[in-house]
């Protein structure tokens, strides 16, 4: 069984590739000559259901979606859904990361709580899916540590620790990471299932 995995984020295709292993199915990257569709949603299940869905009916193979981000609570929950290009087009870490610390000069310690969210949509192409979600609660320090991971994980440090998710291994990172709990909660749904497709 294939999965074709809407997502252009090498780090993202590796990670999801490393959660499903033994699952029995094969991750493939997006066809180059299939754009993705424009993240119109205003929730990470939105934009997630419509990638799986677009990529499933283009393909006419199971299609694996995942939108997520980043939600820091001074800042009313932004970047959100916005997260991969909130400082602008096209997506870009290190000038993403600049902003979140802009936005956030002048607040210090537990104000800084923040989460990562995931929402993972795993969809046929007759329409049936299944979706799965997680979370992972920490705080942004005020700069960035350690060279692992992408996105905001320089600056995400879990709750109860003192390392950034930056400075974890990648097995020890997709162990509690939202992106690691959303995965195992579709693979339990797929295993009581017993099969890997919706």
């Amino acid at each position: 069984m294939n999965w074709v995995v809407a997502t252009a984020n090498a780090h993202k295709l590796r990670e999801l590739s490393d959660l499903f292993g033994g699952l029995g199915v094969t991750l493939l990257p997006r066809p180059d000559e299939l754009a993705m569709p424009e993240e119109t949603g205003t929730t990470f299940l939105a934009n997630a259901r419509l990638k799986a869905r677009a990529i499933a009916q283009a393909t006419g193979e199971v299609a694996l979606a995942d939108d997520s981000g980043l939600e820091v609570d001074a800042l009313g929950g932004e970047p959100g859904v916005r997260s991969a290009r909130w400082a602008g087009e096209p997506g870009d870490d290190a000038a993403n990361n600049a902003k979140l610390l802009e936005e956030l000069r002048g607040i210090h310690g537990a104000n800084r709580r923040a989460r990562y969210r995931c929402v993972l949509v795993l969809a046929a192409p007759d329409g049936r899916e299944l979706t799965a979600e997680g979370r992972f609660e920490g705080f942004v320090l005020e700069a960035p540590r350690g060279t692992g991971g992408f996105g905001y994980d320089p600056l995400f440090q879990p709750e109860g620790d003192t390392r950034t998710l930056a400075e974890y291994a990648d097995a020890e990172k997709n162990a509690v990471s939202h992106r690691g709990r959303a995965a195992r909660r579709l693979r339990e749904m797929l295993e009581r299932l017993g099969r890997t497709a919706p």
